[in-house]
Parts: structure tokens; C-alpha cells; sequence
């Protein structure tokens, strides 16, 4: 195992990588150093080419509780100049430069994929992800859990922007991803109202993928993984990313298609290999090797 402080990775010979948070005297919260090493073992496991899928959790039955609120109430306002100005000539209007802390810095605006306050949220992880979500996942740990593909929830877990009870805005992502994910009123609901959401509603609205019980979360995520680990991976990341690409960066219907299109045809070679197979009988009348938990 390697082990970067509160970030720990594992690595397997069929392709699963395994990203822990562990910083139980913060419930996982994520402060600075440990955003940066989020983001490096996503970054290792993209540049892996042995490694096909991720499962992400938080270690001691919490997924993670967000920012580290106690590394927030450190940030001291700037000292004012001699005409008492304490803006910064990038923005005047803006609050978080009148404060020093590394989140209001300016190199820390979105620039591409750079490290967001907790870690990785500016990025489209290349490959797929599934988050096994226990515990509270709220403020920042929700937008993190939005990284994934999948959710994988346990039944007591609960999701929700608490963060709005103490004036902290979502800046990793929450008011972009969520709203895909769940659709506008929905987001809104909880962005607004910052109320708690269970494991039951989070899987009516789309927020959840699966419910499972108390302590099974990774497993289930592990399970899921070792099934998409046996996919054509070329095919399957094609697919992955048009969707991607359709949700934030079409510019129209039209674009969203040749984009499907353009790429889908660049992995048909595989396809073709697998209408062969499909020709001399495997998957006939939804048996397949994985249980039938797939269909033709």
C-alpha cells in the first residue's frame, strides 16, 4: 500500500485502484495537503494504464464531511493599504480576495484541471469511478461523491449542503455537477435549503445508483468493479466520455451526435470482434459470463 499521509492508494493486478480518505479526527474532512494528494493518486491512477476503474470511499464509516471548517476560521482578514483598500487588482468585488488562506489565493481560480480547494473537483476523471458512500457525505464530501459514475450508498448515509448554515459556497463543483446529475429543482431543493438527504431519496432521485446495507458499500463497489474491469475498456471509456461531453461541453444536439459519432467509430474494431462472438452464440437470450447483469 502506498500511503500519502491522509490519502491512501492500492493498486491491483486486474485493474482496480482503491483511493481512500482517512482523517478521522476530521470525520475526512479535507484540508490543503490532503486536497493535493487527492488529486495526485487521481492523477496516478488516470496515468496508470494497468488500472481501469477507481473505487473511492472514506475510511471509518464516513465518506467525508467536506472542507475542514477549522482550517476556514484561520483565514484572517488582508492588512489594509494606506488608503484603506483591502480588494485585490484581480477583482475588487470579489469577498475571498479581502482574506488570506490558501483557498481565496488567486492562483487557486479554476485554471483546467488545476487542484481545486478539496483536491481534484475541476476535473472529468478519464476512467471510470465509483464512490461506496457511508456516513455523511455533505458540503465538499457531496461534491466529491459527484466525481463518480456510480454511487453506491449505504442505507444510513446522508447527503446535503450543510455548509449552508455557516455562509460556505459551493466552489468544488456542487452547483454544476449536481444539477446534472439530479436535474435543476431537485439540486436546488437541496442547495437552497441545505437539508439532509437519506439513502432512500438520494436513489429516487438519481443521486444514489445503489442502497446497500450498513458496512457493504465497498464491497458492492468492488463487485461492480471487477464486472466493468471484464469490458472492452476502449469501447467502454468511449461511451463514458461522450456522455461526459454531451452533459458539459456540446454546444448543440448536433455536436453532442458528431462527437458521439467521431469517437464511437474510433473503437469499432472492438465491436466487430464482439458481433463475432455474439454470431457464434455467447449472450444469446441475456446469458452472459458475468451473470447476466448485462444485455445485448
Amino acid at each position: 500500500m502506498a500511503q500519502l499521509s491522509s490519502i491512501q492508494s492500492t493498486k491491483t493486478p486486474s485493474g482496480i485502484t482503491t483511493i481512500t480518505i482517512n482523517r478521522p479526527h476530521r470525520r475526512n474532512a479535507i484540508d490543503g495537503p490532503t486536497a493535493q494528494k487527492l488529486t495526485a493518486a487521481f492523477l496516478d491512477f488516470e496515468a496508470d494504464a494497468s488500472q481501469k476503474v477507481c473505487v473511492f470511499h472514506g475510511a471509518n464509516g464516513t465518506f467525508c464531511a467536506g472542507f475542514d471548517l477549522h482550517e476556514v476560521a484561520k483565514y484572517e482578514p488582508q492588512a489594509q493599504s494606506q488608503d484603506g483598500s483591502t480588494a485585490s487588482p484581480q477583482d475588487s468585488a470579489n469577498v475571498g480576495d479581502k482574506y488570506t488562506g490558501p483557498i481565496m489565493s488567486p492562483h487557486n481560480r479554476v485554471q483546467g484541471r488545476n487542484t481545486g480547494p478539496i483536491g481534484p473537483s475541476r476535473m472529468i476523471i478519464t476512467k471510470p469511478v465509483i464512490a461506496a458512500v457511508a456516513g455523511h457525505a455533505v458540503a465538499g464530501g457531496l461534491e466529491l461523491s459527484l466525481l463518480a459514475d456510480i454511487r453506491v450508498v449505504e442505507e444510513d448515509a446522508t447527503f446535503g449542503v450543510f455548509c449552508r448554515r455557516f455562509g460556505v459556497p459551493l466552489i468544488d463543483g456542487g452547483t454544476v455537477r449536481l444539477q446534472a446529475i439530479v436535474g435543476l429543482g431537485r439540486a436546488l431543493d437541496m442547495i437552497i435549503t441545505g437539508r439532509p438527504v437519506g439513502a432512500t431519496e438520494a436513489l429516487s432521485m438519481g443521486l444514489a445508483n445503489r442502497v446497500v446495507p450498513r458496512g457493504a458499500g465497498v464491497e458492492e463497489a468492488m463487485g461492480i468493479a471487477r464486472q466493468i474491469v471484464g469490458f472492452p475498456q476502449a469501447c467502454l471509456n468511449a461511451d463514458r466520455a461522450s456522455c461526459y461531453y454531451a452533459a458539459f461541453e456540446a454546444k448543440s444536439f448536433e455536436d453532442a451526435l458528431a462527437n458521439e459519432f467521431e469517437k464511437g467509430i474510433r473503437v469499432l474494431g472492438d465491436g466487430v470482434k464482439g458481433a463475432r462472438r455474439f454470431r457464434d452464440g455467447e449472450g444469446r437470450h441475456g446469458r452472459f459470463d458475468d451473470g447476466g447483469k448485462g444485455m445485448l
